[in-house]
């Protein structure tokens, strides 16, 4: 009986060690899980080396002289600076010749305006007739046109009949007394007729005044 009892215990010992070990397989599973495990930390160790070297490889911004940076900066306000001036210069030129055009040739509309008048003298001079109706009526025509061409260049008359006396259009060179009280500070007479150009006043009227 004892040597009974005392197989028994062998073969639960046998029994509980084989339970602890684990079956092959089992113990084959446990390694391969463990060879994973060390090949998945491996690999996130490559990742993390591969990454820094990637920012290693990445290249660095230079950092810019504040010096330089503020000399470029300088070089390019001076060639703005310097291409306003030539522009400023050949428009002030351009304005001086323009000026110097107008002052010479700014009569030729004028000039140009009063020339048939011209050709229209010379026609009467050349003119053989003694009528003095004939001629009258000639002159007559020609003051007209003239008139006209002067009308056209923006050249009017100061009108002073009956007006009264204003010193911005006129000019007073005789003073009439004993008009009477309707004629006091009217125009009596034009001696020299008054011209505006564009409502300016060229030439004032120079009148007489009743005083």
């Amino acid at each position: 009986m004892a040597e009974k009892e005392n197989e028994e215990k062998k073969i639960n010992r046998q029994d509980s060690e084989s339970e602890k070990k684990g079956t092959p397989k089992e113990e084959t599973d446990k390694k391969e899980k463990k060879d994973s495990q060390k090949d998945e930390k491996s690999e996130k160790t490559d990742e993390k080396s591969e990454k820094v070297s990637d920012k290693d490889k990445e290249p660095k911004e230079e950092k810019k002289d504040p010096l330089k940076e503020a000399q470029e900066q300088i070089g390019q306000l001076k060639d703005k600076y310097l291409r306003s001036v030539a522009e400023f210069d050949n428009y002030r030129k351009r304005t001086l010749k323009e000026k110097a055009d107008l002052i010479l040739n700014g009569g030729e509309k004028t000039i140009t305006a009063i020339l048939p008048v011209m050709d229209d003298f010379e026609r009467a001079l050349a003119s053989k007739s003694n009528e003095p109706k004939a001629i009258k009526d000639g002159m007559n025509l020609i003051y007209k046109k003239f008139q006209k061409a002067l009308a056209g260049l923006g050249v009017k008359e100061i009108d002073t009949k009956d007006k009264d006396f204003d010193t911005t259009y006129m000019e007073a060179v005789a003073m009439v007394p004993g008009m009477g009280d309707k004629k006091k500070g009217k125009v009596i007479d034009c001696v020299q007729t008054g011209y505006t150009l564009n409502d300016k006043v060229i030439r004032h009227a120079k009148v007489a005044v009743g005083q």
